[in-house]
């Protein structure tokens, strides 16, 4: 007699088996699962630094599956075609996912549902990778919330369900489906040498996310109001890394960071609100999906910034615009894959208003760089800072590097740390910035530090003057 037929369980970004609800029910079937995960249409787009990521990601969510009596089984190719295929080959019935909202996410995943369904197939995704899904939350008006404040306050209180046990063992097909080997993907190959000097800082794989947890509930948390704007501080919890790519579910966060607020810990409900800024993101990448390519704000479509990737666009990414909190940024960015949040709006606030580049030149640059990449975080704090998203501040507001610096790096720590010309004795972070970029680029720490591409009071004329004229055409 034939046993039940396994469950294909495709996995994408939730790589993970603690609060994970789509394979907690698949493990509850008793029935065997095969875990799945396809290098397809939409991962082939990924940037540099997070296919590297992804890759890490891999590894170390296959080593969690033979833990638990699994095994991860890779495939390549267009995601509807190549889920046909294993069908065929496992005589799976049924192709579960994690949902996904991002606009590009939701286009595969929509036709990959219409082609399963045609085969007489049975297709089945489940919540995990936000607290609350788009469609539940909503103004009084029934609309989706075009701001962060008032939607923070219509959650603040909503029930989240609490996180799913994690699995501890999983039944095995009887003949597994053939595997491709990770190492033929080169996945890490765009990074270059870079990738050994990243691997230095990231933190890969459920176990880490949950010690990154803890750690921060542990103590930094307490501080986390009045220290997280302090780049040079270890104030942060640093769990975006893990949230994009599933290794910690957000109810997992959110419950901890609840828990902590009732227990009276200082920075607990900023926390959560950093934690609703993220749905904030996915919600309107879900109602908006145009958020992702396009001006949110279409009348932005008629601001003069400049879409020419010229000499100037090159120091900023070079992390040499003379301006030394921006280049610290940059720098940050290119030797661990990460930059601190307020580190992302200085820099991006720089391009965008002191050189008058275009947010897309930025966001595809953070495409490339950034090991926690987020396709809807980006997206929205991208246009957040440049003026043209979400945000309820005057469009006009321009963020001073000279006295961000003076207030959130007095000791210039941070700028030490990551920009070795201007430190008398460069440390490896500094140093590690000359590994990690382009041979081409023919830097050296020996070089002189720059003069600014912009300097900060002509660039805030000249952007106050665009913004100006921009007014008076609305």
């Amino acid at each position: 007699m034939e046993g039940p037929a396994p469950i294909i369980f495709w996995f994408r970004r939730d790589f993970r088996l603690t609060d994970h609800p789509g394979m907690a029910e698949a493990a509850g079937t008793g029935r065997p699962i095969i875990p799945v995960f396809v290098l397809d249409e939409v991962a082939e787009t990924y940037g540099a630094a997070p296919k590297w990521r992804l890759n890490e990601a891999l590894r170390s969510f296959a080593g969690r599956l033979t833990g638990v009596g699994a095994r991860l089984v890779l495939r390549r190719g267009n995601a509807r075609d190549t889920l046909l295929s294993l069908a065929r080959e496992t005589g799976a019935r049924d192709i579960w996912w994690s949902r996904a909202y991002d606009p590009d996410a939701i286009a595969r995943d929509t036709g990959v549902k219409a082609a399963l369904i045609a085969a007489s197939l049975r297709a089945r995704s489940f919540p995990g990778h936000v607290l609350f899904e788009p469609w539940t939350v909503s103004t009084r008006q029934g609309g989706f919330f075009r701001v962060y404040s008032p939607m923070w306050r219509a959650v603040r209180d909503m029930p989240v369900p609490p996180p799913v046990p994690a699995i501890h063992r999983l039944t095995a097909p009887e003949t597994w489906p053939e595997s491709e080997a990770p190492e033929t993907w080169c996945l890490g190959a765009a990074m270059h040498r870079g990738a050994a000097v990243i691997a230095k800082h990231a933190c890969v794989g459920e176990a880490a996310a949950a010690a990154r947890l803890a750690g921060f509930f542990d103590g930094p948390v307490e501080g986390y109001t009045e220290h997280r704007d302090f780049p040079a501080m270890p104030a942060t919890s640093r769990l975006s890394e893990h949230l994009a790519w599933g290794e910690i579910g957000p109810r997992t966060v959110w419950h901890s960071g609840m828990q902590a607020r009732q227990q009276g810990a200082g920075g607990a409900e900023h926390f959560l609100k950093e934690l609703v800024w993220r749905e904030f993101a996915y919600h309107l990448a879900y109602h908006s999906p145009h958020i992702t390519r396009q001006n949110w704000r279409p009348e932005w479509d008629r601001f003069p910034w400049s879409e020419e990737e010229d000499e100037a666009v090159l120091r900023w990414q070079q992390g040499r615009t003379g301006v030394p909190l921006v280049d610290a940024a940059m720098r940050e960015l290119y030797v661990s894959g990460y930059m601190h949040n307020r580190s992302r709006m200085i820099a991006g606030s720089y391009l965008t208003k002191h050189m008058l580049k275009h947010w897309r030149i930025g966001q595809r640059w953070f495409e490339d760089c950034l090991i926690d990449w987020d396709p809807a975080s980006n997206a929205m704090g991208w246009q957040w800072v440049a003026g043209s998203g979400p945000d309820a501040a005057p469009y006009f507001r321009i963020f001073n590097p000279g006295i961000q610096a003076k207030k959130f790096d007095p000791d210039t720590a941070y700028i030490r740390q990551f920009v070795a010309e201007l430190s008398a004795r460069p440390g490896a972070a500094a140093l590690a910035f000359f590994d990690a970029c382009p041979r081409s680029w023919g830097l050296s720490a020996d070089d002189g530090y720059p003069d600014p591409v912009v300097e900060l009071a002509r660039g805030r004329e000249r952007a106050l003057a665009a913004y100006k004229a921009f007014g008076q055409a609305l």
